[in-house]
């Protein structure tokens, strides 16, 4: 078991709803490699979870939509050590990462319209423009 997530003072992640296992880590590694098991991988429970409000939770079901596994938990993998318990620490702080994001409110967009000056100076611009182009035509022969 580990121990409980804190990502900010507001919100702390239950040891009960993150489940790690240890599997062996591929690449190069020499012997070492198929005796130890280095490779973490790290389940969130975003479904069942209580400590985020459900706003957060749709939140981070977008930004993480390409880590979730089948039965919506959040599956993250670290093997950028060979501690084990160095990758365990690694996938803790992607997934406190991800809910910091989630936690963000985006500001909501205003539609506004473009000023009467701005649609002016576009026709205007346009108007040049044509002008221009009407004056590369062929030259005629009387």
């Amino acid at each position: 078991m580990t121990a409980p997530l804190y990502v900010d003072p507001r919100v702390t992640i239950p040891a009960g709803e993150l489940t790690w296992t240890a599997v062996r880590s591929g690449g190069p590694g020499g012997q070492n490699v198929n005796k130890v098991a280095s490779k973490v991988e790290l389940r969130f429970d975003l479904p069942n979870t209580r400590a985020l409000p459900p706003d957060v939770k749709a939140r981070l079901r977008v930004i993480a939509a390409g880590k979730l596994d089948a039965d919506g938990r959040i599956l993250l993998t670290s093997q950028r050590t060979r501690d084990q318990v160095k990758n365990l620490a690694d996938a803790r702080g992607k997934l406190v990462e991800l809910i910091v994001r989630a936690l963000f409110v985006p500001k909501p967009r205003r539609a506004t319209k473009p000023s009467r000056g701005s649609k002016e100076r576009r026709l205007e611009g346009k108007r040049h423009d044509a002008i221009k182009k009407a004056g590369r035509g062929k030259v005629g022969s009387d």
